[in-house]
């Protein structure tokens, strides 16, 4: 008898997320339609199945799935947080003085162009602030 403890990833950018892998969803908790208590995994090793009884009446159902207990972890990416402030000093990047920075207003910021982890996304121009002191990064 095979049960199943599904363990699954999923990473968050921003509003989208996206699943690592497919299978079975929220498990839940099963209750005894007799007394309303909880069910709890059994193995049937005459039968070779899993089975949910009832500890505190008689009560057995088999199991719809052998999925047990899925544990889902969820990451938070912050793209702008894996940029490194020293591309400031990067000579082969663009400057400009068209964007000023949102957060010290000063006028130069390198620029480039990446691939937006973001599903609804394409490329993005990241900017990073040329002000040492502020280093702040953004996307337009």
């Amino acid at each position: 008898l095979l049960y199943t403890i599904k363990f699954e990833e999923t990473m968050t950018v921003g509003n989208q997320s996206s699943s690592t892998s497919e299978g079975p969803q929220f498990v839940g908790i099963k209750f005894c339609p007799e007394c309303n208590n909880m069910l709890y995994p059994k193995e049937d090793k005459a039968a070779k199945r899993l089975m949910y009884h009832c500890q505190n009446c008689l009560h057995q159902e088999r199991a719809d799935n052998n999925c047990i207990y899925v544990n889902k972890i969820t990451h938070e990416i912050d793209e702008l947080g894996t940029i490194v402030g020293d591309v400031i000093t990067d000579p082969t990047l663009p400057r400009t003085q068209d964007h000023p920075c949102p957060r010290c207003s000063q006028c130069s910021a390198v620029f480039f162009q990446a691939q937006s982890s973001a599903a609804d996304h394409g490329m993005r121009l990241y900017y990073v602030c040329c002000n040492q002191q502020c280093n702040h990064k953004w996307t337009e």
